[in-house]
């Protein structure tokens, strides 16, 4: 049996959507509030906190930070 990624099969499973498609993804996700979904956004969380600048971080932080209380 073939060890497979959590990481790397959610990110195989959109690397041909548009733009559109992963924002509706997300948004469905969201929504529908499944816990199943939290996977997958955190894999998208992963790759916009590694490839997002030390400003768009603090942002990201300043928000979850507002929220949580």
């Amino acid at each position: 049996m073939k060890n497979i990624s959590i990481r790397d099969y959610i990110i195989d499973s959109f690397k041909e959507d548009n733009e559109s498609e992963i924002k509706e993804s997300i948004e469905d996700s969201i929504k529908q509030g499944l816990e199943e979904s939290l996977p997958g956004l955190g894999v998208f969380f992963e790759i916009i906190w590694k490839n997002s600048s030390e400003e768009i971080k603090k942002e990201l932080l300043e928000t979850l930070k507002t929220h949580l209380n």
